[in-house]
């Protein structure tokens, strides 16, 4: 009877244990829930790679584990899709691009950046036009967030330099309405795809593996990209916008620029003319080549172009030296290029001389 008795308290015990754990556990798995990425199984390309790399930067997602199937169901528990399941649906984190009817590009998506952003998206362009501007902030100093303008500035330069290229390629879209003389084989997507294992390897390859090799290649182009115009090119383009804003201290046209240092400035100061209301009025660039000289630069019409606003002047162009001086009237010249578009002078104050008399220069009439 007692035997009985002890049995049945513990069975009791037993049953009250049992419920206590699955409620506990079950309360604990939804409080800690690890959350999903879905993205399709098989072949991977660089854009749903880059994309779950941009999602796993945020805060929701960093311990989010990546689910590759095609397997509806499955993609169905996923709490953010990319690249699979044949639907676009922001409210329900859904972002494929390959149903007929998509035509989203990141203009269409965020008019506030303007027109000129009419590449159809892919999974990463998708990611991207919601999420990017967070991960960008997330990366930059915690004391020190970007403010809402150089984030802007900085979204839109990344998308350029890099989310826009993979969103042209994994949507064949091509470089040029003509054939290229070459193909560049050598890219980002070109790079990621050879991590998949050929068609005819007889070695066993763990494409999971593999997919995390390509989520570090991604991330590590990508983090590139994020801290060189952080810092990298936008203090280059601070440094521009300051000389434009003194440029009346160095001569009274408004027409010469000066700065301590070489650094890449054509693209900053075609930007910021445009900004600011003055395009194409900038002609001379004048600036520190260290050790022992400094450069005075003729603008181009246009970053890439070899054809200037106003060349130095032409009765300067391939003289050296002590020639150069003697023809200039201007103390310690250097060298002035046979096409004008560049001189030096081994002072700040003859450089900013062999500008200003070039400035004056009626070249048309010569």
């Amino acid at each position: 009877m007692f035997k009985s008795i002890g049995y049945k308290v513990h069975v009791c015990i037993f049953k009250e244990i049992k419920r206590y754990y699955f409620t506990t556990n079950r309360l604990f798995n939804n409080f800690f829930q690890i959350m999903k990425i879905g993205t399709h199984d098989g072949v991977f390309h660089c854009d749903e790679v880059l994309a779950c790399f941009l999602l796993k930067r945020l805060p929701e997602f960093k311990d989010a584990e990546i689910i590759r199937t095609r397997d509806m169901e499955q993609l169905n528990q996923c709490d953010i899709v990319v690249d699979v399941g044949a639907e676009f649906n922001h409210e329900k984190k859904r972002y494929d691009h390959h149903q007929r009817e998509f035509k989203a590009t990141l203009s269409s998506l965020r008019p506030e950046l303007g027109g000129k952003y009419n590449i159809k998206l892919s999974s990463a362009g998708l990611v991207y036009a919601f999420y990017g501007e967070k991960v960008i902030q997330s990366l930059a100093h915690k004391d020190h967030p970007l403010s809402p303008e150089v984030l802007k500035i900085i979204y839109k330069k990344v998308y350029e330099h890099l989310i826009e290229e993979m969103d042209a390629i994994d949507n064949g879209v091509p470089m040029t309405d003509e054939e290229p003389r070459y193909k560049i084989r050598t890219h980002l997507s070109a790079r990621i795809g050879r991590l998949n294992p050929e068609w005819n390897s007889d070695l066993k390859v763990n494409i999971e593996t593999v997919f995390k090799k390509a989520l570090a290649l991604v991330g590590e182009e990508f983090l590139y990209n994020v801290n060189y115009f952080m810092s990298v090119w936008l203090p280059a383009r601070d440094y521009v916008k300051s000389a434009l804003e003194e440029r009346y201290q160095i001569h009274e046209s408004g027409k010469i620029l000066e700065f301590k240092e070489r650094f890449p400035w054509k693209e900053h100061l075609f930007e910021l003319e445009e900004e600011m209301g003055f395009s194409g009025e900038i002609l001379y660039v004048v600036f520190n080549d260290k050790p022992k000289s400094w450069r005075v630069q003729a603008v181009p019409v246009s970053p890439s172009s070899f054809i200037t606003r106003k060349a130095l002047h032409k009765k300067w162009w391939g003289v050296r030296d002590e020639l150069l001086s003697d023809v200039t009237g201007i103390k310690e010249c250097i060298f002035c290029h046979s096409s004008g578009f560049i001189g030096g002078n081994a002072t700040r104050e003859g450089a900013v001389a062999m500008a200003i008399a070039s400035l004056q220069a009626d070249l048309d009439t010569e």
